[in-house]
């Protein structure tokens, strides 16, 4: 089905453009809030244990988030999280602007919406087998991650501007300085209250588990539904050495990138502003590697594995000077080529863990797999903030650069990465796609 008809398909246009908003509102906080905690505390440690904090009960959360999702459905699961949300990132908005933001309470905020997003990732990330035909999924996850990459090129630039008017705390936390900081939180806030409408509109063709459905049926406890998804997926050696790999790149990179970015444009550039701009040539490049994909179609330089290995191998490659830039377009030279590496690959990887793992299961897979992204990076976070207070941050980009490189290389060398290949779905609308090994 070709993208015009797919738009035409009601359950997809809401999901996506609540999707958007959404998407765009989260791009405003994920650059106001480390830089709020950079101007509370000036300290690199403080600023790597928040986001440690933050990561610690997402990681372990998230595994029976993906249970919840299975056994209450994605739609019910998200939209009690959009709720959620809205309240917390409300309240958040309220402190910068009145001036009553504390390390304190931010940390308490911050901690709960993290716990929130143990759930709302691995539902949000199994909502869209729910809302189109097999046979759609792969344009779907193609234009969805293709508009959410234009939020993530869009959202921290506008985030910058906001931040370069109205003002980004660097000179003080009262007096109207932080009023841009307070702005974004409010945004973010109302995004998921419209992105919440949004959703309320889907009607997934996946029916939904008995227990939603009044039906009286046992249900395995939450603790053994997470214990089945983990001996599925260990029992699958070609699922198995992909997500311990990735949780080795995750390790490798996520804390370094993390920490490293906001020091970055707080010690180096300019500010909050410059932060939005990195990550803005970031999001532009992952969007101009989705279009390549788009064009080059199931191209691959052997296959789905040869070609992630690569990939990656490259982008550690171009880390390594990240830490020497001295000017802002430096950076987002640096920062959009690694996009467009990633934007290549990321649609074919997302669609192959969908397709490759039931249905039953695809909450809890995808919590795993959102667990090996975003638990653990956050882990690594606190050990690179207490690297940046003693080595500069040359040595930190040049060690995560490195470290992803060699990664690359002992995969291709040593596991069956470099062998993984695409998933064909079969045409039925209802069959369950076979995996190959």
């Amino acid at each position: 089905m070709n993208n015009k008809n797919l738009l035409r398909d009601p359950n997809f246009a809401w999901l996506m453009s609540g999707g958007v908003i959404s998407a765009l509102g989260d791009q405003f906080t994920m650059i106001a809030l480390p830089w709020l905690v950079l101007q509370l505390t000036r300290d690199p440690l403080a600023l790597g244990a928040m986001v440690a904090l933050l990561g610690v009960p997402r990681a372990v959360l998230i595994l029976f988030g993906g249970a919840l999702v299975d056994r209450h459905s994605p739609k019910r699961v998200l939209m009690l999280t959009k709720h959620v949300n809205t309240v917390l990132l409300g309240l958040l908005a309220a402190l910068v602007l009145s001036g009553r933001a504390t390390l304190p309470l931010v940390t308490l905020l911050a901690v709960i919406l993290s716990l929130a997003s143990a759930f709302s990732i691995p539902a949000g990330t199994s909502m869209l087998p729910h809302a189109v035909k097999p046979q759609q999924l792969q344009g779907a996850n193609a234009m969805m991650m293709a508009v959410r990459q234009v939020t993530m090129l869009a959202g921290p630039l506008l985030a910058g501007l906001l931040f370069a008017l109205a003002g980004d705390g660097s000179s003080g936390m009262q007096d109207g300085h932080a009023l841009g900081l307070g702005l974004a939180f409010a945004f973010d806030a109302f995004s998921f209250a419209l992105s919440a409408w949004t959703l309320a509109k889907v009607r997934p063709l996946i029916p939904g588990p008995a227990a939603d459905q009044g039906q009286a049926a046992p249900a395995p406890s939450v603790l053994r539904s997470v214990g089945a998804a983990l001996g599925a997926l260990w029992r699958d050696l070609t699922l198995r050495t992909a997500f311990l790999y990735w949780g080795l790149c995750a390790c490798i990179t996520g804390g370094v990138m993390q920490v490293g970015m906001p020091l970055l444009a707080s010690e180096r550039l300019h500010g909050a502003a410059a932060l939005g701009l990195l990550m803005g040539a970031h999001g532009a490049g992952a969007l101009a590697g989705m279009a390549l994909s788009g064009i080059l179609k199931s191209r691959r330089l052997g296959n789905l594995g040869l070609t992630l290995l690569v990939v990656d191998g490259l982008a550690g490659v171009l880390l390594l000077p990240l830490g020497l830039i001295t000017s802002s377009w430096q950076g987002m030279l640096v920062l959009g080529t690694i996009g467009v590496l990633g934007g290549y690959i990321q649609v074919a990887v997302f669609t192959w863990i969908q397709q490759r793992v039931a249905p039953n299961m695809l909450g809890r897979m995808m919590s795993i797999f959102m667990f090996v992204f975003m638990g653990l990076a956050p882990l690594t976070a606190a050990l690179a903030g207490w690297l940046a207070s003693f080595v500069g941050l040359a040595t930190l980009f040049i060690g995560a650069g490195l470290g992803l490189s060699m990664a690359a290389l002992a995969a291709w060398l040593l596991t069956p990465m470099a062998r993984l290949a695409d998933v064909i779905p079969e045409k039925s609308d209802t069959a369950t796609p076979t995996p190959t090994r």
